[in-house]
């Protein structure tokens, strides 16, 4: 593995170069064996197109989830923090992961804390997974933070994965059917369409559709493709501006029974992320503002945003959301108990497990409501089909 390193002489010159040892620990012995005092090593990575797409960058959820817990045990086991992410780095088998993990590693030789070398790294360490750390440095907590962390973001992931994994036989079941029309309206009736022409029977209006339909898709079927290909990418681009995120953000709270199942998937968020922040040491308005960070709604951001600065100004945080459609009064009031009792973090602890399980259970009912819709509409569609195109063949069949 190649290290460029920077280092002074016995002259007191400066040096720099490209040194090939197994590992950093190697590649400072080795240059320290040469008379070098050694001020930075860094590993060299190699230039790939791959790192500049990216979908190839990206660390799943379920990475972050792993390493994090992973932390936590090491932590609880005194094991020095250099150690954890020098060990956590030559275990990890992501190459983007493994990087970052190195890279605060050597900041971290260097002097620096652990929130400032995860905060350089925010593609894969939230804001609020920095602030966290960072509360458990000042705190003398880290190992118990650690611990928070890796249980919330466990509920998380297994909350929206069950959200997304029951989406996968819905959209698996609408593709196949459009591939199967396709195939039947470009291969199977343009070999029909002759027969019911020559016979010169006048054929019902729904078979003309259906043709004009077919002979459209044969003959114009690349341009409606490209058209296609051209409009996702430019949605794909609006839907990752703040006004396309809006919209699309609003279009979640506003379908029915969809409605449902987001907010409380956003709802179940808030309440997580503020009582794993609360618990932690956190100051609420911080709580507050980082959990509008993570939220992953514009909408409910927004609210967040505002209720930070309606807190600041002294009003109770219960009274700030109260004023929002979008969060329900059963929450509030729960929250309002919680600051006059004292047991903030308790009530937001409840209100977390009830959303989370009102956010499975409503996944659950999503599912068993979209597989008999899907097969009724499918059916119907088939039905048409073949009626448009068999019914004239059979009065065909019938005149003879």
């Amino acid at each position: 593995m190649l290290f460029k390193y920077h280092a002074i002489d016995n002259n007191g010159v400066e040096k720099e170069g490209i040194i090939d040892a197994l590992n950093q620990d190697i590649a400072i012995s080795s240059l320290q064996n040469r008379g070098l005092v050694v001020s930075s090593v860094e590993p060299v990575e190699k230039p790939s197109i791959l790192r500049k797409i990216p979908f190839l960058n990206r660390v799943a959820s379920k990475d972050i989830v792993i390493v994090t817990r992973q932390m936590a045990t090491l932590f609880e086991a005194q094991v020095s923090a250099l150690r954890v992410f020098r060990l956590l780095s030559s275990e990890s088998e992501h190459p983007v992961l493994k990087t970052a993990l190195s890279q605060i590693a050597d900041d971290l030789q260097e002097g620096s804390s652990i929130s400032a070398a995860l905060e350089k790294h925010p593609h894969i360490f939230s804001d609020f997974y920095v602030s966290m750390v960072k509360v458990g440095e000042e705190s003398g907590k880290l190992s118990q933070v650690f611990v928070y962390m890796a249980d919330y973001l466990d509920r998380t992931y297994a909350v929206t994965t069950k959200a997304k994994h029951a989406l996968i036989y819905p959209t698996f079941v609408i593709l196949a059917f459009i591939g199967v029309m396709i195939l039947l309206f470009t291969v199977v009736i343009p070999r029909i369409t002759p027969i019911l022409l020559e016979t010169g029977v006048d054929l019902p209006i729904y078979t003309r559709a259906v043709l004009a339909m077919s002979d459209f898709l044969v003959n114009y079927g690349i341009y409606l493709l490209v058209a296609l290909v051209i409009f996702t990418f430019f949605s794909f681009k609006y839907f990752r501006t703040k006004s396309g995120r809006l919209t699309l953000d609003n279009l979640k709270l506003g379908l029915p029974y969809v409605r449902n199942l987001y907010q409380k998937l956003y709802l179940t968020r808030i309440a997580d992320n503020m009582n794993t922040m609360t618990s932690s040491g956190v100051s609420m308005i911080q709580a507050i503002e980082s959990t509008a960070e993570v939220v992953d709604n514009e909408i409910f951001k927004e609210i967040l945003q505002d209720a930070a600065q309606r807190v600041k100004g002294g009003k109770p945080l219960s009274s700030a959301l109260a004023e929002y459609s979008e969060v329900p009064s059963i929450m509030t009031q729960m929250i309002k108990v919680g600051e006059e009792t004292g047991e903030l973090a308790h009530i937001l602890d409840t209100l977390a497990k009830f959303y989370q399980r009102e956010v499975i259970t409503a996944v659950d009912t999503l599912t068993d409501m979209i597989q008999p819709a899907i097969i009724v509409v499918l059916g119907l569609g088939v039905g048409f089909l073949l009626a448009a195109v068999l019914m004239p063949i059979y009065n065909i069949a019938g005149a003879f």
